[in-house]
């Protein structure tokens, strides 16, 4: 095995702006042993091991993917990206048969042309395997063997292998979806940033009153089952060369997260106004191997009572509700502002909404509470409740504060 890929080493999982706290705490749960540092737009793991790669590919639901680091040096101009390629020892990473790509992004950097700069780092590649091999891997766009990223900052470029593949939000299961799904890593930053784990003193019971397509709540109910968010996914790393000893140890850990599913703890709920959307969700959660752990049914938000559960069960109330970049109202409030512009049909859903969370989810004597994403900052003024937490966080290019409101006998002012 060549020093570049030696069983220790430094990775990179990028995540959603806002989330870095929230994944540097998920990897310190999942490894045992490297160092973990939240940095600007991601986590960094110092002296991680192959199998970390391994662990954090099935196990981590708030990264986007998972890079190692292949070199990291000062660079001035195209030519100096193109000898940090070459020195990389490329024959212990792929064959001349398999296939790469590579994307480049920047922070700061003075180059003209990004895809210049990738097309350096290809040829660099090519070069170096022919050199070695005395044949040269082809480029492809679409699922490449090997993607490469490189990454430019002002005076020091980076250059990573993705062990992931498809991006990590992709678990596998999602083929049917609405207007405006939910990433299932934003789903799952929700859900940390709330503290809910799916257990009866962390969250309770959960309901996603608009549940679109189901990702929120089948993102729970994984979570209450104890299933590894990649555990129904193939990933890149499977077909490249530093991992083909560790295939052994691949099954066994799919294996050991496998048995370790179990039936959920708490009931969670799950409703939408569009019955074609719960129709959606369900056959999303039956590829996502929950459906026996979601209530799903139709309903109107604003209608739809509360669940009813034990008196010292307290439950999680979560939506990603319409808002006017992503989808209109429907139901109750759209039908009665049919008439009126989308932002207005937006803020009396919210209003009611509100009226609604008053009327049936303060009485429950163990307490709900409600967590509600928007881009709207003033939101919860208009809708005269008092947030108890504002967290920051970015739905795609949207910024969006994911709203705390305590449901509890007097929390809607007069």
């Amino acid at each position: 095995m060549s020093e570049s890929i030696e069983p220790t080493g430094r990775l990179f999982l990028p995540c959603g702006s806002g989330v870095e706290p929230l994944l540097a705490d998920e990897v310190r749960a999942l490894l045992n042993g490297p160092r973990v540092e939240a940095q600007r737009g991601g986590v960094a793991v110092v002296d991680a091991r192959l199998r970390d790669v391994l662990t954090l590919n099935l196990h981590s639901r708030l990264a986007t993917r998972v890079l190692v680091e292949l070199a990291h040096d000062a660079y001035r101009d195209e030519r100096d990206l193109y000898e940090l390629a070459y020195n990389v020892a490329w024959d212990a990473w792929l064959t001349p048969q398999q296939t790469i790509r590579v994307d480049v992004s920047q922070r700061g950097s003075s180059l003209q042309s990004l895809h210049f700069a990738g097309l350096r780092v290809k040829d660099a590649v090519c070069d170096a395997l022919r050199e070695s091999t005395g044949e040269r891997p082809n480029v492809d766009t679409r699922d490449p063997d090997l993607p490469l990223f490189l990454h430019l900052e002002a005076e020091v470029a980076t250059l990573y292998a993705d062990s992931s593949g498809e991006p990590l939000f992709k678990r596998g299961w999602r083929q049917d979806t609405g207007d405006a799904p939910l990433k299932e890593t934003l789903a799952a930053a929700m859900l940390a940033a709330a503290g809910w784990r799916g257990t009866p003193d962390a969250g309770g019971a959960f309901n996603d009153p608009c549940c679109g397509s189901g990702t929120l709540a089948i993102e729970a109910a994984q979570i209450a089952c104890g299933m590894a968010p990649g555990g129904r996914r193939r990933f890149a790393f499977e077909r490249q060369l530093p991992y083909q000893d560790l295939r052994t140890l691949w099954q066994q850990l799919r294996q050991q997260a496998r048995a370790a599913e179990h039936p959920p703890a708490v009931p969670i709920f799950a409703s939408d106004v569009a019955f074609r959307m719960v129709d959606f969700a369900r056959r999303n959660a039956e590829r996502a191997g929950v459906p026996h752990a979601i209530k799903l049914q139709g309903g109107d938000a604003l209608e739809r009572p509360a669940p009813v559960l034990p008196d010292d069960l307290p439950g999680t109330l979560m939506l990603n509700p319409p808002y006017g970049e992503r989808i209109d109202v429907a139901g109750k409030a759209g039908r009665e502002t049919a008439q009126q512009q989308p932002a207005d049909a937006g803020e009396d859903f919210f209003t009611q909404l509100a009226a609604h969370w008053k009327r049936q989810y303060t009485a429950h004597p163990a307490g709900w509470t409600g967590w509600l994403l928007s881009p709207d900052r003033e939101l919860p003024s208009r809708m005269r409740l008092k947030p108890a937490r504002k967290v920051p966080m970015w739905n795609g290019p949207i910024e969006c504060r994911l709203f705390r409101f305590d449901l509890v006998a007097g929390s809607l002012k007069k």
